[in-house]
């Protein structure tokens, strides 16, 4: 899915992070505003320890949860800064890597922060 086209480059990041990164804030999502909803009591220890947090720590759990969501949305913007940077010129390929590094946050940035525009792949 990478183009050669410098101004036009964008790669999507894998699947194993796009699966990884979506349960991860979909189960942070939840603990935070429908913990009674979720299944902890079959976790195990993690269970036990996504309880205790919960029930003790709520608003810290909801001020974390913000802050995740505000990491994403400052990569999104730097992956905007580093696509001018790195000369990718193309509106709609800079909202895709703009969407990606929000949605999955430095698995899709790294892949932007790797890209070398100077040295031309070999294939």
């Amino acid at each position: 899915m990478a183009k050669s086209d410098g101004c036009a480059y964008f790669k999507r990041t894998s699947l194993f992070w796009i699966i990884t990164v979506t349960l991860a804030m979909a189960f942070f999502t939840g603990i935070v505003f429908v913990p009674e909803k979720l299944p902890l009591q079959h976790l195990g220890v993690f269970g036990s320890l996504c309880s205790h947090l919960v029930e003790n720590y709520s608003d810290l759990m909801y001020k974390g949860w913000l802050a995740a969501w505000a990491v994403h949305i400052f990569e999104a913007l730097v992956a905007l800064r580093t696509c001018s940077a790195k000369g990718i010129s193309s509106t709609s390929v800079r909202c895709l890597w703009f969407v990606q590094t929000f949605l999955f946050g430095f698995a899709s940035l790294g892949l932007l922060l790797k890209y070398d525009p100077e040295r031309p792949k070999h294939h």
